[in-house]
């Protein structure tokens, strides 16, 4: 991620709507959207698992969302706590969220909180993160995050199995070729210019190291909005592939042979005045202060809990397994270490921030966040020291090796997951009542893949004994 905003950026958002307007009055929003030939606004919020759940609402009756809030089934949505008989779940929207829909004319955005019975609903993640970040607040501190979400765009071949959407992208080796940027620039170009148009500045897209498999970069902000943000790119990034006929995929592993797809998170603390992680005379060399030093020990120490919320799903440890891929590199985050430009560690330091690589773009990005503050403030807390970084190849070294340096590996799969999350009383109480949910849910979805019968165990199996 670069912080650094590209040339013409300022102009291109100066002359378009800004992500967030921060109207000061329902009026006032009406009658711009109203302007914009804007007649619906999708009351949005998150479920558990990160996927977008709306209602589309008249833009005459935006102050229901403002007030009351758009009304909900609860039982209807996963992980928000309420049975059949309980009561409703109402999302409540925010004046400052407002955007454009590029991608569908006539539609407008607004990004809500879960309340029920008038109070902000716990159970709601965007509500779990908030908590967390007024424990930042009391500190008059801001936690900023880029988020470098990884894709694939596929397509499903005549026999119905998926494929990288461009038949040409064959290279063994495909990582920023310019022939598979160049043939899928339709559905590039529609996505960036949809982000850029409502001020979600993307300033860099690159082929990834999997065939099909593609990054926007967009610049960093405070950590709530990037999570609103990364909401607006996956739902911007579904729709339009699929408009085109194709597949827009998050998931962490679709092919077992190639690279997965993560979503590294760039983290810095500000005071409003300057970048609190960076110091120059850092003895490490890493530009990183003792603020941000105690942040990563917190990282470090609370890695396996924050695993369950940052990979959370049986797909995602598919991807976070040490090995190399057939394209020659892997780029999991198995060890928890961290290093200067390292990417075989758990964090990466890029000179006065730190590069998470543990999550992908399964996650919840509100709930990864708040584990994320949860981890750093008790390392803070604790005043926890890192030790010294690594910057060595960490997939070289032996089994051996890892033990004798006191290097942890990564839970290998969601229930070890699973096992850390609720064995670790700093995560899972900052998460609460929220992670008696995730994890009910997950253990579910641990033994529905546990009970699978998959094609490997019919074709080894089947007529071996």
């Amino acid at each position: 991620m670069n912080a650094e905003v590209l040339p013409g950026a300022a102009a291109l958002a100066a002359a378009t709507l800004p992500s967030r307007l921060c109207f000061e009055t329902l009026e006032a929003a009406q009658s711009h959207l109203t302007c914009q030939d804007v007649s619906y606004v999708l009351a949005q919020f998150v479920d558990i698992h990160g996927v977008a759940k709306a209602k589309s609402v008249p833009v005459a009756h935006l102050n229901t969302v403002l007030t009351d809030g758009a009304g909900f089934a609860g039982f209807a949505i996963s992980g928000v706590g309420i049975e059949p008989h309980g009561p409703d779940f109402l999302a409540v929207g925010d004046l400052r969220t407002i955007s454009l829909v590029p991608w569908q004319p006539g539609l407008a955005r607004i990004v809500c909180e879960g309340h029920v019975n008038g109070e902000p609903w716990p159970y709601d993640s965007r509500v779990a993160l908030r908590r967390q970040i007024e424990r930042l607040t009391a500190n008059r501190w801001t936690l900023f995050s880029g988020l470098e979400p990884e894709f694939s765009l596929l397509k499903r071949s005549v026999g119905g199995q998926i494929e990288p959407c461009d038949s040409s992208d064959t290279l063994a080796k495909p990582c920023y070729d310019y022939k598979g940027l160049s043939r899928t620039r339709v559905f590039l170009e529609r996505l960036s210019n949809a982000l850029r148009s409502t001020g979600i500045d993307v300033y860099q897209i690159d082929h990834e190291d999997s065939n099909g498999q593609f990054e926007l970069n967009y610049t960093y902000t405070d950590c709530l909005t990037s999570c609103d943000h990364f909401i607006f790119f996956k739902m911007a990034a579904s729709e339009i592939a699929n408009e085109l006929g194709l597949i827009c995929s998050f998931m962490p592993k679709p092919f077992a042979n190639r690279p997965g797809n993560g979503m590294h998170m760039h983290l810095s603390i500000g005071d409003g005045q300057r970048n609190l992680f960076e110091d120059k005379s850092d003895p490490r060399g890493l530009d990183l202060s003792r603020l941000a030093y105690h942040f990563l020990g917190g990282l470090l120490a609370h890695a396996p809990a924050i695993t369950a919320l940052c990979a959370p799903t049986v797909n995602s440890y598919k991807r976070l397994v040490v090995g190399r891929s057939l394209t020659g590199a892997t780029w999991a985050p198995a060890y928890i270490s961290y290093g200067d430009n390292n990417r075989s560690t758990m964090v990466r330091v890029p000179k006065g921030r730190l590069e998470l690589r543990l999550p992908d773009g399964a996650c919840n990005p509100y709930l990864a966040t708040a584990a994320v503050i949860a981890a750093g403030l008790d390392g803070i807390a604790r005043e926890l020291d890192p030790g010294e970084p690594r910057n060595v190849n960490l997939y070289d070294w032996s089994d051996a090796q890892l033990r004798e340096a006191g290097i942890g590996t990564l839970p290998q799969n969601l229930n070890a997951a699973l096992d850390a999350l609720e064995a670790d009383p700093v995560i899972a109480d900052a998460m609460a009542p929220l992670t008696a949910e995730f994890l009910k849910l997950k253990r579910l979805e641990w033994i529905e893949y546990m009970r699978h019968v998959s094609d490997w165990e019919i074709n080894n199996y089947l007529e071996f004994f």
